[in-house]
């Protein structure tokens, strides 16, 4: 039987529920970025908040960061496998090998009991992530050149931070021993708190609304739905197999010298199309390295569902059926499945970016015309920290667009954030406000997006003054080659 054929199927509920479960996971980020202390939630907006069934299978999302919303369903199911739960529950976790995907990026997950009583299970689970400027570790921002995951700061599996309603003040204070800026760590942690204490509310208040009952298979429904239309997306392609590679140059501080003589690791996809389904196979690609470059395999499916979710049709649910006719292997012990303890900083922000140009190059084999050269291909992370005048640590961290690729319908744009980032940048006022520097200079790097018939988009320069003594770490990639056109 088809979705559109099944009892109770309504085309017109799953537009409107599309649009109530999404409202949802906007207003918690509204909530959270105006409840946040510091810049990079406040001002660039390094955050992303979605909902969950029961499976923890994704059922909406707002329209934050890709990587952070693709990698999500595994700290869900982390909670899940790891935690007995109650109504006013919160868990705290960024175990990269436990569902997380670096350090710094802090998820909280809350479950929503839609009916109260012995043996009663949540419904739903509310979901947000934010990336706090700082977790501990040697290097202030927590995105220094480290070797294993023990020098990118503190790493927590899954553990309570509130129970019942109730804040658990000796695992806030662990916390917040452990990192620079205490008092805008503890700002940016209740406020992921409010928001998920927000989206619990809501999805109650939708219940009571629509009905429990209602509002599940409403959930389910928006699933069935993406799943059909990505199936036919699939079904459309030329079978075959499609094999594309990349080269991960990669700077961790100034020192670095990528283009060297020593080989650079690879990273290779072969794309199979076979009988209405996809598989992307990166177990090729290069071991594990002594570099905070590793990404974990959450953060290659979150890569693989924003690739997929590009050539959906436009209104398309975006939920776990995105993935319904894909299947993704990567090997253990490899960059893209790295085993404890390899340092993974860099995996989530700068191997992401790379992974998206893999993806859309084997996906250009199968849908031609409809895909753009590659992008910047990073994030440029700045980071630094040190002590203000009044003797406390401070730490911060940004990240910085670069240029979009060109296309078939035009150029790309300029000095904006691409691909698996989805953030602002941080404006001058906030910037010499709360921080000992001055902004010199801001603005594009003029003529950088190469030549061609459609140019890519040209990058950005910045220019900074310290006031104080500050230690300082430059994380990015494509420093060495530039981008494909």
């Amino acid at each position: 039987m088809s979705q559109r054929s099944r009892p109770g199927f309504d085309p017109l509920q799953v537009e409107v529920f599309q649009h109530l479960f999404a409202a949802v996971a906007e207003e918690m980020g509204a909530c959270l970025q105006r409840s946040a202390f510091s810049p990079n939630i406040v001002e660039r907006r390094d955050y992303s908040c979605a909902l969950f069934d029961e499976r923890a299978r994704m059922v909406g999302q707002a329209a934050h960061l890709p990587v952070h919303l693709g990698a999500a369903p595994r700290s869900v199911a982390a909670v899940l496998e790891r935690c007995s739960l109650a109504p006013g529950d919160a868990v705290l976790l960024n175990d990269p090998f436990l569902g997380g995907t670096h350090l710094p990026d802090l998820t909280l997950v809350s479950p929503v009991f839609l009916e109260t009583g012995p043996g009663s299970r949540p419904a739903f689970f509310v979901c947000n992530r934010a990336h706090h400027a700082d977790v501990g570790g040697p290097y202030p921002g927590s995105m220094g050149p480290a070797r294993d995951v023990h020098a990118e700061g503190l790493r927590l599996p899954p553990i309570h931070l509130v129970r019942a309603g109730e804040l658990d003040a000796a695992v806030l204070e662990l916390f917040l021993a452990n990192v620079r800026g205490r008092d805008e760590r503890r700002g940016d942690l209740l406020a992921q708190w409010a928001a998920c204490r927000l989206g619990v509310e809501r999805l109650q208040a939708l219940a009571e609304d629509h009905g429990a009952a209602e509002l599940v298979q409403r959930a389910d429904d928006q699933i069935e739905w993406t799943s059909g239309l990505a199936r036919a997306c699939v079904a459309g392609w030329p079978e075959g197999r499609y094999a594309v590679e990349a080269e991960l140059d990669f700077i961790a501080d100034a020192d670095a010298d990528p283009g060297g003589d020593a080989e650079l690791p690879r990273l290779e996809l072969e794309l199979h199309v076979e009988g209405g389904r996809a598989l992307f196979d990166f177990s090729a690609s290069a071991d594990q390295l002594p570099l905070p470059v590793n990404a974990p395999r959450a953060v290659v499916e979150a890569a693989v569902f924003y690739g997929l979710r590009l050539l959906l049709p436009e209104g398309t649910p975006t939920n776990h059926g995105c993935l319904a006719p894909i299947e993704v292997r990567t090997r253990p012990g490899s960059v893209l499945d790295p085993r404890y303890p390899a340092a993974v900083a860099g995996g989530n922000v700068e191997t992401s970016q790379r992974l998206v140009d893999l993806c859309l190059a084997a996906l250009a084999r199968v849908e031609p015309d409809r895909l753009p050269a590659d992008s910047a291909g990073t994030m440029s992370n700045l980071s630094f920290g040190g002590v203000d005048a009044g003797g406390a640590p401070f730490a911060f961290y940004e990240t910085h667009g670069g240029g979009a690729g060109g296309g078939p319908a035009g150029p790309g744009a300029h000095a904006l954030q691409t691909h698996m980032t989805n953030t602002r940048n941080t404006p001058v006022e906030a910037l010499e406000r709360q921080l000992p520097v001055e902004l010199l200079a801001y603005g594009v790097r003029r003529k950088s997006g190469g030549a061609g018939r459609h140019r890519g988009g040209d990058g950005q320069q910045k220019r900074l003054r310290f006031r104080r003594p500050v230690e300082l770490s430059f994380l990015a990639g494509r420093q060495h080659s530039g981008p494909a056109g």
